[in-house]
């Protein structure tokens, strides 16, 4: 459709069903947010025929840093979303101008890895397409235009949202519209490892891959097992939140990279290659030499991950069998273990500046025993989890800004579907 074609439509209604479908109403404040991007499109690539989309950020629930060492996990995609205008070009050209972000433009017959890019978000376009071609997507140029709802090194994995909908959009533009989420969340973690970097599991780009609540089984990390779930807190007097404690994910790549690199050392102590491939009886035996071989962090790292492990499938029952206190129970038993022998909750090198754990504490004071609160995401900085009693929530929202910033406090809710396009 043409872009101010669009722009009209959008603004009339003529997306209402859709808006309703992610935010639940397509209020006044949605029509505005999409008509503008497309604005803004129109602005800086002239008025074409354009697609337009959504793609969600996530909320990790329970398995933290579990996915990498083919554990189990659950997740969910949020409302908070990222939104892209696109149209394709003739000139070979992938650019993508994000809101508030430098411009990226990149042959789009070139698709090897470039080291001079890593860490950079023109690595991530380089690597989403490579991956789209090397499933038997042509790839062809294209322009686009990106807004972000997901806080950028909030834990929330706008990288991952950013990920999906670049091949969501290749999908559209020049495949079949029918890309599987698992490869989408496949060759997502393969752009942001491979070319940009950064050694990430695959927990956040399936979550926002798939949408909704999912439980993810990475025992067989080339083909793990999703299992969408029937849950809301809110059917049971829960709201989720998530508060972002300051702090950027930007600086610890290194921090994420030595969870992975100790597990694994644990793991192949055994001559393994993760740790779900370990037998627990066996590691505690072994246990003096693991000190020895791999260190006492590796160790209560390991420790983390065989008892996290467990959590989510414990979570995973009582969500089963509607029992919310039970869900709520291991909820805060995840917390404590990511801060006492996962060590997530701050970085080492930054002791004074632990917001995560000063969120955890004070979220679970402010609830009184009620409700749960946790690391959430990589952990290092960034966000904390809570479930919130709805009687308690303004309080709560309130009591929480006033330590880390209004606009820093989030009431999420799940939105059932992954990316999508709403008009082409």
């Amino acid at each position: 459709m043409q872009a101010s074609k669009l722009k009209q439509a959008i603004l009339s209604g003529g997306l209402d069903e859709a808006l309703a479908g992610l935010y639940g109403a397509a209020t006044q404040a949605e029509r505005q947010r999409y008509a503008e991007l497309v604005e803004k499109f129109i602005g800086t690539f002239g008025d074409r025929d354009v697609a337009i989309f959504s793609a969600p950020g996530r909320s990790e629930i329970c398995g933290n840093h579990t996915d990498h060492n083919h554990g189990r996990v659950l997740a969910c995609a949020v409302n908070l979303d990222i939104l892209a205008v696109a149209a394709k070009n003739d000139d070979a050209r992938i650019r993508v101008a994000s809101v508030g972000f430098d411009a990226i433009d990149i042959d789009a017959a070139a698709l090897s890895p470039d080291p001079a890019e890593q860490g950079d978000a023109s690595a991530i376009v380089r690597g989403v397409a490579a991956g789209m071609a090397a499933r038997g997507c042509p790839v062809g140029g294209f322009d686009a235009i990106t807004v972000s709802r997901v806080p950028a090194g909030s834990g929330l994995s706008s990288s991952a949202a950013f990920e999906v909908i670049l091949a969501k959009i290749l999908d559209t533009l020049y495949g079949d519209g029918a890309l599987d989420p698992t490869e989408a969340a496949k060759l997502s973690q393969a752009a942001e490892r491979d070319f940009f970097g950064k050694p990430c599991g695959l927990m956040d780009q399936m979550a926002c891959a798939c949408g909704g609540f999912v439980a993810i089984d990475f025992a067989d990390p080339a083909s793990p097992a999703v299992e969408r779930l029937s849950f809301d807190p809110a059917q049971h007097g829960y709201r989720l939140f998530v508060v972002n404690t300051g702090g950027s994910h930007a600086n610890l790549t290194g921090d994420y990279a030595a969870v992975r690199a100790e597990m694994g050392a644990v793991a192949r102590y055994f001559g393994k290659e993760a740790l779900r491939d370990c037998d627990e009886a066996g590691f505690y035996a072994n246990l003096p030499r693991i000190r020895e071989k791999c260190g006492d962090r590796a160790a209560l790292r390991a420790m983390h991950f065989f008892a996290e492990n467990r959590r989510v499938e414990r979570q995973e029952a009582a969500i089963r069998a509607g029992d919310i206190d039970a869900f709520l129970r291991v909820a805060n038993e995840s917390g404590d273990s990511s801060c006492m022998y996962l060590q997530n909750a701050y970085a080492i090198a930054h002791p004074a500046a632990q917001g995560v754990t000063l969120g955890i504490a004070a979220a679970r004071h402010l609830l009184g025993g009620a409700g749960a609160a946790r690391v959430h995401g990589g952990g290092f900085a960034g966000t904390m989890q809570a479930f919130v009693p709805e009687a308690m929530c303004e309080h709560f929202a309130e009591e929480m800004g006033k330590i880390f910033g209004k606009k820093a406090v989030y009431a999420l809710d799940i939105r059932a579907s992954g990316p999508c396009c709403l008009a082409w």
